[in-house]
């Protein structure tokens, strides 16, 4: 008989061994739209889920069981993802005839194959023609023939005499194609480096990435979801802003709030400050564990101009990364900046990226459970700051002017407005540009914040339902804390200790494990966590 022990420690093994034998697998195949890449993943991923379903479930304690199914969702998604990207390259290789003989090439380089240099000459000269009759796809290829190119120059004298030549034709070729294709087809002019670019997925795609996040509502009721919360926020800014005395007009009120900020070259202050006073409050009031090392090893940075572009406020995680202007920007983005990331804004935002938020998430998911960093999810990383903002409106020991009010409002109208205009826009209902209007209009962003808003967002670098995560997964944890803390089950701040110990995943497997809610190998979410 096999101990529980041993099943335990067998999927933690597991679990290890598939998240770096994937790390392999990536290094030495990292073109994306190599055939040989496609295949070797396809064949990994349904060899590693045809091993795990002949393990014993049955046998596995909770936190085991749990495991199973992380891991599981897992290794369905990346190959459901792997034959979704392989028909866009599909579509794409019109575009792109050239392609396969280049990724033949860097492969090569990195099986270490024979190379005959006047051959490769001949395979480049094609290239040039072929080039001659998609955007990302080009710059990527462009970027690994830079590699391969770099590691033989210099080293066979035969290939600087055969290959130097065809290669620069090549490379501006690439260079002059990508240029067309952003311009004629992307339709972005020359010299726009600010244009936005995204594709919407579609419905089914939505319902996919829903179902993997363990999410049991449909693309519509998540909207409905957003709309609700985000008519609440409107209701309680109308309170704040009569507060003030603005009657109704909460954007007047906003607009109050925004131009209290600090002078140039004070941010850092302000965003010190605003950290010792949450690190103090949670403390004082025995909310969550800080461990010493958390709070006395943080780091600020400055955001670059151009990062900005992309992320117009505050990011988080090991370090904050605060957005002020700087001396480069013209007086237009010089206001929006300040204005954006003024003082009432940032007192929520230090909370979400410090502690609370992000810096005590990474700094505990790195020391516990750090196996489970695979299957980290929006729903839980975003959803646990946004849960703390959440805590800190309602806590009335945590003390709030109106202008502090409408700061936390703010952000929380944002959350609403990203699902809303996020999963329209994966729909095909919203264009970039009613993305960003909605920003504008109907939250009160700065343009230029609702643009590197918007950019961010939609720009292929965050899974599409990214955005949604950060208010859904709040309202997820909001739930689970009535079902247990409310109730007196668990204090609050065991609570708030095992949600972070058990690190990333589905919010649905976190109720499932302090619940000890049965699991069984083809468990599928059904927490309606949210009444519409």
């Amino acid at each position: 008989m096999v101990s529980t022990y041993a099943h335990n420690s067998s999927m933690r093994d597991r679990i290890e061994r598939v998240t770096r034998d994937l790390e392999e697998i990536s290094n030495i195949l990292s073109i994306h739209v190599s055939p040989l890449r496609t295949g070797r993943l396809r064949r990994f991923f349904t060899e590693e889920l045809a091993s795990l379903r002949s393990e014993p479930f049955d046998a596995y304690d909770q936190e085991s069981k749990v495991d199973y199914l992380l891991l599981q969702n897992y290794l369905e998604r990346r190959l459901r993802t792997l034959v979704l990207n392989t028909e866009r390259d599909e579509r794409a290789r019109p575009l792109l005839p050239f392609a396969a003989a280049l990724v033949d090439l860097c492969e090569s380089r990195a099986a270490v194959r024979p190379l005959v240099p006047k051959d490769t000459a001949q395979v480049l000269s094609q290239t040039q023609k072929c080039v001659s009759r998609g955007k990302k796809t080009i710059d990527a290829l462009r970027e690994h023939l830079k590699e391969w190119f770099g590691f033989y120059k210099g080293y066979d004298p035969l290939f600087d005499w055969w290959v130097v030549h065809p290669y620069g034709v090549v490379d501006s070729s690439l260079e002059s194609l990508s240029s067309t294709i952003r311009e004629k087809l992307v339709g972005i002019k020359p010299g726009d480096e600010d244009a936005i670019v995204g594709e919407p997925i579609g419905r089914g795609a939505l319902l996919l990435e829903l179902h993997t996040e363990m999410i049991p509502y449909t693309p519509e009721e998540i909207l409905a979801i957003g709309e609700r919360e985000f008519d609440w926020c409107i209701a309680e800014m109308k309170h704040a802003s009569n507060a003030m005395g603005f009657g109704d007009d909460w954007k007047q009120a906003l607009e109050e709030v925004k131009n209290d900020y600090v002078e140039p070259g004070n941010q850092t202050q302000l965003v010190r400050d605003l950290a010792r006073e949450a690190i103090a409050f949670v403390e004082n009031h025995n909310l969550v564990t800080v461990p010493s090392i958390a709070k006395e090893t943080w780091q600020m940075f400055m955001m670059s101009p151009e990062k900005q572009k992309t992320n117009p406020f505050f990011l988080g995680g090991d370090s904050i990364i605060v957005s002020y202007p700087t001396d480069t920007m013209d007086h237009e983005r010089k206001m929006m900046s300040m204005r954006g990331n003024n003082i009432h804004f940032s007192r929520a935002t230090v909370f979400h990226e410090l502690i609370p938020g992000h810096r005590l998430q990474f700094y505990m998911t790195s020391r516990y459970r750090s196996y489970r960093q695979l299957f980290h999810t929006p729903f839980w990383i975003e959803g646990w700051s946004l849960y703390w903002e959440m805590i800190l409106w309602d806590d009335p020991r945590f003390q709030k002017t109106s202008h502090n009010r409408i700061g936390i409002l703010f952000w929380r109208l944002h959350r609403c407005a990203r699902i809303i205009f996020s999963v329209n826009f994966h729909l095909g209902r919203m264009t970039a540009q009613e993305c960003i209007d909605l920003l504008v209009d109907q939250v009160g962003h700065e343009r230029a914040t609702a643009e590197g808003e918007v950019r961010r967002s939609l720009a292929g670098d965050y899974s599409p339902l990214y955005q949604a995560g950060y208010m859904l997964g709040a309202l997820q944890i909001s739930a689970l804390r009535r079902e247990i803390v409310d109730t007196g089950v668990v204090a609050e701040i065991d609570f708030h200790d095992r949600f972070l110990k058990e690190n990333g995943m589905p919010i649905e497997l976190v109720r499932a494990l302090m619940e000890e809610i049965p699991l069984s190998r083809d468990y599928s979410p059904s927490w309606r966590f949210y009444q519409l």
